[in-house]
């Protein structure tokens, strides 16, 4: 305890210049813990925006069996009759084509093979996924992308989606204003649309846009409701920086000519599930629709969430050690005035030394006042690290994937390593204080 109580009366005795050695520490635990923090930020932001549609599951057909997950690359598999459709009558009679058969309109040649082409989806296909325990609901749709305009505004690019009746019952959408899609619209083909709010904010300003006549395409559209989130339709699918809005998928069709399925998407409520009901409704997709070659395959955001948390925090890690390197200039910096501190105090060891301080006591003190200024140096990093994130937080929010966060571990890591680089750089004086010869060093002027 002694020699603690030494170290902090060294250190305040020369307050500027323990501060000023002390700078390249705090910069240093700073930088990088700033850099930590903005990469624990944005992992967790990634993974709230790839979780929050977690219990949907969106459904597509590849050309290439890869064990009903896309992503997971298995090479080509046998017939197994596994997810493989079936052939002959069975599948004829439910109206599919049999793999047999699909030569002409429903198969193509690439470079001297027969490839099948990709399958007409049918919505009682996807109705008979409902069987399958642990789906409680399904939706599909088209999509389509035009300008809206209203009066002298109009916006370009906007993602178009044509949902079927049980969307609004299985799709987690806020709305707003106005109402949603009823069965007239779909019977009727009324032309009606909804906005979601930045898109109607475009064309509408202050202005109330329930109601308003809306341009899409070659044809006019009342606007019958607006649903808050610019990704509340479009978050399986790709957001679009246009805007989105959403039609009854039976318009969509009649008016931009895109009737074939091109979203599936089954609500599985059970997350812990997802996974396992997801590859069972791929494989009876598959067989339904009676393709050999290809397969239906669920979108796995796990794998995806993994690689892209994986090279987020390589990326962190890179940058991380980049800035931990002025740690190392900080830490030579406090080398360096501690050989300036023995100089200084050699007749003060030399004294201690003849009233009977060993070698390993000297060695200790030093130790432990290098080890001081450098966790005192990590603490004021350390509030200026949460000051910076504070700012950063305050200041650029909006173009952030997440607020930066500073957890307790790089908190803690962060002093740890301080104390380790006082440890590291203190030897080399220490060892030389404690080395001095009591009789030369009383007689040092």
């Amino acid at each position: 305890m002694q020699n603690w109580k030494f170290a902090i009366s060294s250190i305040m005795s020369h307050k500027l210049r323990s501060f000023l050695t002390m700078v390249g520490i705090i910069i240093g635990v700073a930088s990088v813990v700033v850099i930590m923090a903005l990469g624990d930020g944005m992992k967790a932001g990634v993974t709230k925006t790839f979780t929050k549609d977690q219990e949907y599951v969106q459904i597509s057909y590849s050309p290439n069996k890869s064990g009903y997950v896309t992503g997971i690359n298995i090479g080509p598999s046998e017939d197994t009759g596994e997810g493989g459709g079936e052939s002959g009558p069975a599948a004829e009679d439910r109206g599919m084509a049999a793999p047999s058969d699909m030569d002409g309109e429903n198969a193509e040649d690439v470079d001297g093979q027969v490839q099948e082409a990709p399958p007409v989806v049918q919505e009682s296909w996807v109705k008979e996924l409902t069987k399958i325990q642990g789906i409680d609901g399904y939706y599909v749709g088209n999509t389509s992308n035009a300008t809206i305009a209203f009066q002298k505004k109009k916006a370009e690019g906007v993602n178009i989606q044509g949902v079927n009746e049980t969307y609004f019952s299985v799709k987690k959408v806020e709305l707003l204003s106005g109402r949603k899609l009823t069965p007239s619209d779909y019977s009727n083909f009324s032309r009606v649309v909804l906005l979601d709010e930045g898109l109607a904010q475009q064309l509408f300003g202050t202005e109330n846009p329930l109601n308003q006549v809306v341009s899409v395409g070659d044809n006019n559209y009342r606007v019958v409701g607006i649903f808050k989130d610019p990704n509340a339709g479009t978050a399986l699918y790709g957001a679009s920086s246009g805007g989105s809005a959403l039609m009854a998928n039976t318009q969509l069709a009649s008016e931009f000519g895109t009737d074939e399925i091109q979203n599936i998407v089954v609500h599985v409520p059970d997350v812990k599930q997802i996974k396992t009901v997801g590859i069972e409704a791929a494989q009876k997709l598959t067989e339904l629709s009676g393709v050999r070659q290809g397969e239906f395959q669920i979108f796995n955001l796990d794998s995806i969430l993994e690689e892209t948390n994986k090279v987020v925090g390589i990326m962190t890690s890179v940058i991380g050690a980049i800035a931990g390197i002025s740690l190392l200039v900080g830490g030579i910096g406090v080398m360096n005035i501690m050989l300036v501190s023995v100089t200084e105090r050699t007749r003060e060891i030399g004294l201690r030394k003849a009233l009977g301080a060993t070698r390993g006591k000297i060695l200790v003190q030093f130790l432990i006042e290098s080890m001081v200024l450098t966790i005192i140096g990590g603490l004021i990093g350390l509030g200026l690290a949460y000051g910076v994130n504070s700012l950063i937080t305050t200041l650029a929010a909006a173009s952030l994937e997440g607020p930066p966060i500073i957890s307790l571990n790089v908190a803690i890591g962060s002093i740890i390593f301080s104390a380790f680089v006082g440890i590291i750089f203190g030897i080399l004086p220490a060892n030389k204080a404690s080395k001095l010869n009591p009789i030369e060093a009383l007689r040092y002027e």
